[in-house]
């Protein structure tokens, strides 16, 4: 699974800032950054590390981790002296995901295609810079990537990613590739070039495609798709590049991916 939590596109939030928006909340904000700081598997936070890694003042870190775990969305460990996340957190996302009917739909069909590719075939939604998983089904290959719901991948680079971007109005993707670069102006270039490679892979044929730009050795097709409230989302088939080569993808797993989000569609009544 990956474990990368990336704080490059972090708002930074202070009182010249959106606070100045009578509808947006400062503190508020705040301290959803103080959740969104754990990755994966990374159990305990300290109050000087949260600070770290939002740019808020430690006195106010630790007032607004107190408050966090006062209503159960974190947890502090005595013995750690540190602060984990709670059940809170874990009942917000489960009563997101029951709501999203598109997995029920799709669920049958990612399981064949996973078994027939043996790989993982998955959907994701954007969390800024990221797509994050709502559903991934594996195959029973003992080949196989172990990556589920809640994991993150950088829109950038990932044919998800790519796929999702592909999907949207040009205003909103212009102003997601503008943020892309000013969160890697250092490998614009190289980025730019693969987004605009995949845009034209699915201009041409309905879907894009990753070779290794994220993971060395991950290969992964995407395909966009826009649910019942119109919410963005993309589906992927991704797997060892020794496994899933260009032309497995070109010729097979990119094709069957793209019938099977205009299947979910039409079961959705989207077409």
């Amino acid at each position: 699974m990956n474990t990368e939590n990336s704080f490059s596109d972090i708002e930074r939030f202070d009182d010249e800032g959106p606070a100045k928006d009578r509808q947006f909340v400062t503190a508020l904000a705040r301290g959803l950054e103080l959740l969104r700081c754990y990755a994966p598997k990374e159990r305990y936070l300290g109050i000087t590390e949260l600070a770290r890694r939002t740019g808020i003042p430690k006195p106010t870190v630790f007032r607004l981790a107190g408050t966090l775990a006062k209503l159960g969305y974190l947890n502090y460990s005595e013995a750690e002296g540190k602060y984990r996340l709670g059940p809170g957190v874990l009942s917000l996302g489960y009563s997101m995901l029951s709501n999203l009917d598109v997995r029920e739909v799709a669920k049958p069909l990612m399981q064949q295609l996973a078994e027939h590719s043996q790989a993982s075939v998955s959907i994701g939604m954007r969390d800024r810079l990221s797509m994050v998983y709502i559903e991934s089904i594996r195959s029973s290959s003992p080949i196989i990537l172990q990556r589920g719901v809640g994991t993150r991948l950088p829109m950038a680079t990932t044919a998800m990613g790519r796929a999702y971007l592909a999907g949207l109005p040009d205003e909103e993707r212009n102003f997601l590739m503008d943020q892309i670069r000013l969160s890697n102006e250092h490998d614009w270039s190289r980025i730019k070039a693969g987004i605009e490679q995949g845009l034209r892979d699915y201009a041409d044929r309905g879907y894009c495609i990753s070779m290794s730009d994220w993971d060395k050795g991950t290969s992964g097709v995407g395909v966009p798709f826009c649910g019942l409230d119109n919410a963005m989302m993309a589906f992927n088939c991704g797997g060892p590049s020794f496994l899933l080569t260009r032309d497995k993808l070109e010729d097979d797993i990119g094709p069957l991916l793209v019938d099977l989000v205009k299947r979910v569609s039409g079961a959705m009544g989207r077409i």
